[in-house]
């Protein structure tokens, strides 16, 4: 149960707080600069439990629950912080808001189908989708460190709308695939 890929995914969820406190408080740019480290190593790990998981065959149910779990609470909060220090603003907390209900939105599914033993890939635009707003938000914890970079901060936003439409785009496929499976 404790192989190398899950305790990389429990870092990242035990590495959050540490990640929120550096956000939070105090506002500084070095504060910002030890997030977006932090936020990179979390990155990276997220792709290694997988990479070494299926590379020496120990995937394991705990690593396949925890995972997409990690990843929701990494976006979550990060999405909530920045949302709450004012980086993600005005219209843009629209596109925030499409991100944390879709996710919101597909575990609920995902466990609904569970229950009936259907299981929903993840698909090639999901992948997308998750790049993108792990771009997306690590360039807005980024614009923290360097205010005097403009251009950061709208890499960020424009990343982030789009990762908000591809967001849309797959949960609905999500929920077109899950509603076939729902009784009428």
């Amino acid at each position: 149960m404790l192989t190398l890929p899950n305790i990389l995914t429990l870092s990242r969820i035990f590495t959050v707080p540490l990640l929120v406190g550096f956000l939070w408080w105090p506002a500084w740019a070095v504060g910002y600069a030890i997030a977006f480290a932090l936020y990179c190593l979390m990155g990276i790990t997220d792709y290694f439990d997988g990479y070494l998981a299926r590379a020496q065959g120990t995937v394991s149910k705990l690593g396949v629950f925890l995972d997409p779990i990690a990843d929701k609470i990494m976006v979550a909060a990060v999405i909530l912080i920045l949302v709450g220090k004012g980086v993600i603003a005005d219209w843009h907390v629209i596109a925030a808001l499409v991100i944390l209900l879709r996710e919101i939105a597909v575990s609920g599914l995902r466990e609904f189908l569970g229950g009936l033993q259907v299981s929903i890939p993840v698909s090639r635009l999901a992948k997308w989708k998750t790049t993108l707003q792990l771009v997306s938000l690590g360039a807005l914890i980024l614009s923290g460190a360097v205010p005097h970079w403009p251009w950061v901060l709208l890499v960020g936003l424009v990343t982030l709308w789009a990762s908000a439409v591809l967001t849309a785009i797959t949960g609905w496929d999500y929920l077109r695939v899950g509603l076939s499976h729902m009784d009428s």
